[in-house]
């Protein structure tokens, strides 16, 4: 059993991650794991373990510690990227007490979900609808049931600098920053290789993070941005420390009589595949993306990084086992030092998914044309669907009683239309062509001369009418007043 430190930071002031481009009026949404093992490495540095942290981490061929990005946490609620194959929620998982909220809600909107619903995807187990609310400014699934703010908010601040001699100052672009509500913040994890790294490697870590929490993170820290209050540890087994559901599955359950020749990984940090991880990229869910940078050294102090292609946080790999990931060197030409990029893999195992066996609804008409309702309590269409049926002033149409049979195909309605469409195999170049029947007999015609000759019928002079006499006006004409026209 790996262990594992949760780290919290509550953060004193803005935040800023910028963007990989450097733009200063955007920030970027996440504070990723590549920027956090930076920021270590430097605090290492002013410890005096800067090669035996290289050693233990970027240069060995299995880390000792891998690093999570810092997602954001409000009270002890702490929220992730979730695995994007489980991201929507299946239909088959998610429970409702009125099918209305299944037709609001937008999962999608929600970037950052709750550990405790990851958990219960994970593990095959049903959410409630219900409960939640995509929050569109900071991209996290809220609780509807419970007042709650944004627990961040991206914000303009600008600064000047004045002339003490002449009291004026230029004006300076603004710069976008991360401002966190009060109980809120940012959590990361740190996981252990083993026993011995973690006996190693835990003091040296809180120290860092200590260090870095008075120095502060990312940029403007000249300024005071970044610093956070002292920063909250807690230990635990891994995955148990976040997922406890899941941890318990992986501790209870048995293994499997045929393992599949690859499994699915959920990251939670960026990714750089190593020389020895067999990743089957034809599979999984993943993106990439560029991630650039500055050099923090004295050897040379702002020069560009070499850009490198990373998998992000929140996609599954399909992976015969755990991918380690890799530190990638990015020193421009020129250094005369390593500068490392961690890829370094913070990965976790998905179980294996177990579908339910229920039923979906659909009530077509009462949420207009097309409009599919899923729904997995397995009594909702015998209570639910005559209910609204009878709101929308719909009849239901009376089912056959006589059995089909084998050449009848059963049919049923379709959701967008009242089409009645067989549900056997359609009509193609595998379906049985109906041979043509006989060709009908012709209808006998008479013989002109034996038609009988129907006589005109007598025209009828209608009576002329009078034209019609105009309308008396419904209201008294205005009455003309001298000097004036109407």
């Amino acid at each position: 059993m790996q262990q594992a430190l949760l780290v919290r930071l509550r953060p004193a002031g803005p935040w800023r991650y910028g963007p990989a481009d450097g733009a200063l009026d955007r920030v970027d949404t996440l504070y990723r794991s590549d920027r956090l093992f930076s920021a270590m490495t430097l605090a290492m540095r002013q410890l005096g373990m800067l090669d035996a942290w290289l050693d233990a981490t970027a240069r060995a061929s299995t880390s000792a510690v891998a690093f999570s990005s810092l997602f954001p946490f409000q009270g002890d609620v702490l929220y992730a990227t979730p695995p994007a194959n489980l991201w929507p929620p299946p239909p088959t998982l998610v429970n409702t007490s009125s099918p209305v909220f299944l037709t609001k809600i937008r999962w999608r909107a929600a970037h950052f979900v709750p550990v405790s619903v990851i958990d219960s995807l994970m593990t095959s187990q049903p959410i409630l609808a219900d409960q939640w609310l995509p929050d569109t400014e900071s991209g996290c699934l809220l609780r509807r049931d419970r007042p709650s703010s944004s627990p961040f908010r991206v914000v303009q601040r600008s600064t000047v600098a004045v002339d003490r001699l002449r009291l004026t100052g230029d004006e300076a672009p603004a710069r976008a920053c991360i401002e966190f509500e009060s109980g809120g913040g940012l959590w990361t994890v740190a996981r252990f290789h083993d026993q011995a790294a973690f006996d190693a490697w835990k003091e040296p870590v809180q120290a860092a993070f200590k260090l870095l929490a008075d120095s502060g993170f990312g940029g403007g820290r000249s300024k005071g941005w970044g610093q956070t209050q002292a920063p909250e540890f807690e230990a635990g087994n891994w995955p148990r420390l976040i997922l406890p559901k899941v941890g318990k599955a992986q501790r209870n359950g048995g293994a499997e009589s045929e393992p599949p020749a690859h499994k699915l990984y959920w990251l939670l940090s960026l990714y750089s595949p190593a020389p020895a991880d067999a990743i089957d990229w034809g599979g999984g869910d993943y993106q990439l993306a560029v991630r650039a940078g500055r050099v923090e050294s004295v050897a040379a102090m702002g020069a560009l990084k070499k850009p490198v292609r990373m998998v992000l946080e929140g996609c599954v790999l399909s992976a015969a086992s755990e991918p380690a990931g890799a530190a990638v060197d990015v020193a421009p030409e020129g250094v005369g030092h390593p500068v490392y990029r961690s890829g370094i893999a913070l990965a976790l195992e998905l179980p294996p998914h177990k579908p339910h066996a229920t039923e979906i609804a659909v009530v077509p008409e009462v949420f207009g044309p097309g409009a599919f309702v899923p729904q997995v309590v397995e009594s909702v269409k015998t209570e639910v669907e005559p209910e609204m049926n009878a709101v929308a002033g719909i009849v239901p149409r009376e089912q056959p009683t006589e059995p089909l049979t084998d050449t009848e195909p059963a049919i049923e309605p379709t959701a967008a239309t009242d089409e009645i469409i067989p549900s056997g195999p359609l009509a193609g170049p595998e379906s049985p062509v109906e041979e043509p029947g006989p060709a009908p007999e012709p209808i006998p015609t008479e013989h002109p001369s034996q038609t009988p000759v129907k006589e005109p019928e007598p025209e009828i002079e209608e009576p002329v009418s009078e034209p019609p006499s105009e309308p008396e006006p419904l209201i008294d004409p205005p009455v003309k007043e001298p000097g004036h026209e109407i």
